[in-house]
């Protein structure tokens, strides 16, 4: 017998686990943000990339709404955040 949800679960907990880890990465840039003083350190961690979609215009007839713009701010730290989450991850389960 095969380990329980090996495969099936798979794509739903790293889904699950990137989007933790965005938000503790999230949290830490902000903090950086704020505490770490001005400076060639503060710069290099908290500079990110920023890619958007949107604004989205969806028309069902009786329904029209837009989403957007979505954005992600990417930075060093967000990625640190990602591989913490993995990690606390991978050990728990």
């Amino acid at each position: 017998m095969a380990s329980r949800g090996a495969s099936r679960r798979r794509p739903g907990f790293h889904a699950i686990v990137l989007a933790a880890g965005f938000v503790v990465g999230g949290l830490l840039t902000q903090a950086a943000r704020i505490f770490l003083p001005a400076g060639g350190v503060k710069q290099f961690l908290t500079t990110g990339v920023t890619p958007s979609i949107g604004p989205l215009q969806l028309d069902l007839i009786i329904l029209k709404f837009g989403i957007g713009p979505v954005a992600l701010d990417v930075s060093l730290l967000s990625l640190l955040g990602v591989l913490i989450a993995y990690l606390i991850a991978r050990s728990l389960f």
